[in-house]
């Protein structure tokens, strides 16, 4: 059971759960190991899961016509993440998720995901609760996109991920904060001064 130790953890932060129903819900769970570079989830792949990080860290981003990629996310452990379009609505894929390094992710299916809101209920108010969550960090960001400079950005990515800094290619911090990697390596050279 010590590889459900977290994602219990991260659940009894919103709902308890008694061991029958803890015992049900591991097994609705598949493990999943990914190497470092290695896709989740592709672009216009199907998204059957929504998915927990055990351990590692990975990527979540789109990639534009131009074949331009804008970081959305970064999940580390005791994150979810998923496409959520995609796994909502049943639609293809609009993003990519890659692992930065060798990852463990617990994955719920969709149909077990129904399954489980339906046999306990009170997991209807979790994932209300993580969506809300995701929700008001997107909404947050938006709006920090629109009104603080590229640096307070920065600023706010190292205080919201201060491990992903030394771990990501600047590119990819770049992409998360919406400016090209030579401009932020002008931010950080300031930062340091």
């Amino acid at each position: 059971m010590e590889v459900y130790d977290l994602i219990l953890k991260n659940i009894a932060k919103h709902i308890s759960l008694n061991e029958a129903e803890k015992n049900y819900f591991c097994s609705l769970l598949e493990s999943k190991i990914l190497l470092s570079k290695q896709f989740l989830l592709k672009e216009n792949q199907a998204c059957h899961y929504f998915c927990f990080v055990n351990s590692g860290t990975l990527r979540a981003y789109f990639l534009n016509k131009d074949g331009k990629e804008s970081t959305i996310m970064f999940a580390m452990p005791d994150w979810w993440v998923t496409d959520m379009h995609a796994f909502e609505k049943a639609k293809p894929a609009m993003l990519n998720i890659v692992a930065l390094e060798q990852s463990k992710i617990l994955q719920l299916s969709k149909s077990n995901f129904e399954l489980l809101v339906k046999e306990i209920p009170k997991f209807e108010r979790f994932f209300r609760i993580i969506f809300q969550n995701a929700y008001i960090r997107e909404q947050l960001r938006t709006i920090q996109n629109l009104s603080l400079t590229a640096a307070e950005r920065y600023e706010k990515f190292v205080l919201k991920y201060p491990a992903v800094i030394q771990q990501v290619p600047q590119k990819q911090i770049a992409s998360y904060i919406g400016v090209t990697p030579e401009f932020l390596s002008t931010i950080r050279s300031k930062r340091k001064a």
